[in-house]
Parts: structure tokens; sequence; C-alpha cells
């Protein structure tokens, strides 16, 4: 059985980022003395938002890639695929990385047009590599389920 070496480093590399936005999070909860919510602070939501969205996209795509190298699927299929999730989760993070590529508006007449095309990019490409990743894993299994 193959083990799933690239889905672990990839696993790794996303759990210290989320653990960093994280804790930009509660440092900033703390400086500010804001509880659960965001109490209409746009850069804490812009921060929880940053960190919740990494959240709940990495470890479904983590656990199907691990399950793409567990069934044996190439190699280098599987890091290209762990690569650009990467490079799109990024894409995202950056593009949160202002209150113009989180919340538009106002904000993106002052020159934040780059902060919403990085976020706009980091989702579609997040969104596409779930969709090949997931149509990959069920054409896997139902070739393996036919022999």
């Amino acid at each position: 059985m193959t083990m799933p070496i690239i889905s672990a480093g990839l696993a790794g590399i996303l759990l210290v980022l989320q653990q960093i936005l994280m804790l930009s999070a509660g440092a900033y909860r703390a400086r500010h003395r804001v509880g659960v919510g965001h109490e209409g602070d746009p850069t804490l939501e812009r921060l929880v938002r940053r960190h919740g969205n990494l959240a709940e996209n990495a470890a479904i795509f983590v656990v199907a890639l691990a399950l793409l190298e567990l069934l044996g699927a190439p190699g280098m299929i599987v890091l290209w695929l762990a690569g650009l999730f990467l490079a799109a989760r990024l894409l995202h993070m950056f593009g949160f990385g202002s209150l113009a590529g989180s919340h538009g508006g106002e904000y993106a007449r002052e020159g934040g047009r780059m902060f919403i095309l990085m976020r706009a990019s980091g989702a579609t490409l997040t969104g596409l590599l779930g969709l090949a990743a997931g149509g990959y894993l069920v054409l896997t299994a139902w070739q393996m389920m036919a022999m």
C-alpha cells in the first residue's frame, strides 16, 4: 500500500497556516476585547472569515487527496493537485489580507482591486480543484469496484 506522503505534507503546511490565521484572529480579539462574533468590526470579520474559509475547504480536500494516494493515483497528479490547492489557498488568504479583498465596495476604490482578484482567483481555483479531485476519486473508486 502506498502511504499518502504528499497529502501528509500538504496537511502539515495547511495546519501550520490554519494556526497562524487562528492566532491572528484571536490576537485581534484580545487586543480589542471582542468575544464571540465580530460586533460589526470589518477587520475582525475579515480575519475570522479568512481563518474559517481555510478550515472549511482544507480538511475535505486533504482527505480526498489522501484517498487518491491510497488508491494508487499517479504521484505526479497528486503532487499537482496538492501544489495547486496550496497556491489557491494562499491566493485566497492574501486576497483576504485587506478590507478591499474581503469587503470590496468602498475599500476597493482605494486601490484594492488586486486583493479582490487574488481572493476570487483563489476561491475559483479551490472550487475547480475540488471538482477535479472529487471527480477523479469517484472515477477511481468506480473503476476499482468494477474489477
